[in-house]
């Protein structure tokens, strides 16, 4: 059960354009599954990047190809009506 909450919350935040809460995605599952739960969970372990690795490598290993890159991208579109980025 443990990996079908990490996996819902991830799918949830991924498809998520706003705040994601607990409750939030307790509502977009028609409140099938409580916010308490969901927070329970996340306060269960610390989530880290080696867990992520390991949640996500087995997908990476499966389509990743001799030509192939993977490129994360962290720039920041500057925008006029902010000060500073």
């Amino acid at each position: 059960m443990k990996n079908n909450y990490l996996e819902l919350y991830t799918d949830y935040l991924i498809s998520n354009s706003g705040l994601a809460t607990a409750t939030g995605l307790s509502a977009m599952m028609n409140n099938t599954i409580s916010h308490d739960k969901v927070t329970r969970f996340l306060n269960s372990e610390e989530f880290d990047s080696k867990q992520l690795w390991l949640e996500a490598k087995k997908t990476i290993r499966h389509i990743e190809s001799e030509d192939g890159y993977l490129i994360f991208d962290d720039t920041i579109q500057e925008k006029v009506w902010t000060d500073k980025n």
